[in-house]
């Protein structure tokens, strides 16, 4: 089994804008770390390889990242490290608070990929129902057995 995540994130202005402009320049060596990291599985991608130009939702300032992992520490190690913590840091300046869950994780058997309709699906879920082994968060998390852990 491998690890999918889901994050989305409402961004303050449009992409275009200046207000956006060093996070956008930051999204090609981000992605290039992720692809490069340890673990790392698969991405969503657009044709100017990242996932800006996908829609999830009728929001146009909404923006997604989706991803397969080996596991969870992979997903840990990339995540809170090097320049996607960096950026992880400035998350306030381009993206709006959240009002539903923003990140859901789940696993996925080896050699799949989810879709972004799988992910509305697990957000949706997680809102719905709180961490469950069909959706949960680093915080309240599940082995692929369905089994309760702690992921911090």
């Amino acid at each position: 089994m491998h690890l999918a995540q889901v994050n989305v994130a409402k961004l303050h202005f449009p992409l275009d804008a200046p207000e956006i402009a060093e996070f956008k320049a930051g999204l090609d060596p981000v992605n290039g770390l992720a692809d490069a990291a340890p673990g790392f599985v698969w991405r969503l991608k657009d044709d100017a390889g990242n996932a800006t130009e996908v829609v999830f939702d009728t929001d146009p300032l909404l923006i997604v990242n989706l991803s397969v992992w080996e596991g969870l520490s992979a997903l840990r190690a990339f995540s809170y490290s090097g320049l996607h913590l960096d950026f992880l840091k400035r998350r306030r300046e381009w993206f709006q608070r959240y009002a539903s869950p923003h990140l859901a994780l789940w696993w996925v058997p080896a050699n799949s990929t989810p879709t972004v309709e799988d992910a509305r699906e697990r957000l949706a879920h997680l809102h719905a129902h709180g961490p469950t082994p069909y959706a949960f968060t680093f915080a309240h998390g599940f082995d692929p057995d369905s089994s309760r852990t702690a992921l911090r």
